[in-house]
């Protein structure tokens, strides 16, 4: 118990607003979509993918509408993807995806967030070998034969799949993303999510204590507008 638990206790409370930041974090992929290739799902999959993604949240459908609406005016800001890297307390590597329509607001951010976490922001690519890019998708579980599917996703680059808490998770290799959501998409499968993850090669372990401190960077990093997402290292 002690202080592990109140630490505990207070990120469960935090969990409440996620799902604002989540719907937050999806406008932001609608926009950047239909600025990329336009506004019409059926020709733009990663539109296709981040309204997907969207619904898997159960975000209104008003407000993913308003996004794409929003994405087609010329007064709709662009925004810029950038990858950010360093160190938590205790060697653990993380890392930030951003999106931003002020770079120098952005790198300034996470800079004191790694600052103030009592870690440090390093050169991009330092952590590449950390990392490996997959495809992660979601189905539901109910009513899927797992070995079945198995065989018929292998030709789609299929990696491993698994079950896990009613869902199926389908793992593909980086390359291999785009010929994975056609698959899914020709056999009619209600897809819950689907979207490019860094796994670590490696993870470390820590004790709760410092557990909690690499924690106190990550959760300041993630309520950061600016960041899409982050990933790191520990067990």
């Amino acid at each position: 118990m002690g202080r592990a638990f109140e630490f505990r206790k207070a990120r469960k409370f935090k969990r409440w607003d996620k799902m604002s930041k989540a719907f937050t974090r999806l406008g932001k992929e609608i926009v950047m979509a239909v600025k990329e290739s336009g506004p019409s799902p059926e020709t733009n999959s990663r539109l296709r993918t981040a309204i997907q993604n969207a619904k898997g949240v159960n975000m209104p459908k008003d407000r993913i509408e308003a996004a794409i609406k929003r994405a087609s005016s010329k007064e709709e800001r662009d925004y810029e993807e950038v990858v950010y890297e360093g160190y938590a307390p205790h060697g653990i590597a993380v890392v930030a995806e951003c999106a931003t329509d002020n770079l120098n607001r952005t790198v300034a951010n996470v800079r004191m967030h790694f600052s103030k976490g009592g870690g440090s922001l390093g050169k991009t690519g330092s952590l590449d070998f950390l990392f490996e890019r997959k495809g992660i998708f979601k189905i539901p579980a109910e009513g899927v034969d797992l070995e079945e599917l198995e065989l018929e996703l292998i030709d789609f680059g299929a990696q491993d799949i698994y079950e896990h808490e009613d869902e199926i998770i389908i793992e593909t290799a980086f390359t291999d993303f785009g010929a994975m959501q056609k698959g899914l998409e020709d056999k009619g499968l209600n897809v819950i999510s689907s979207e490019v993850q860094r796994i670590p090669t490696t993870r470390t372990e820590l004790t709760e204590e410092q557990e909690e401190e690499v924690m106190n960077l990550i959760e300041r990093l993630e309520e950061d507008d600016d960041v899409q997402a982050v990933y790191h290292n520990m067990a």
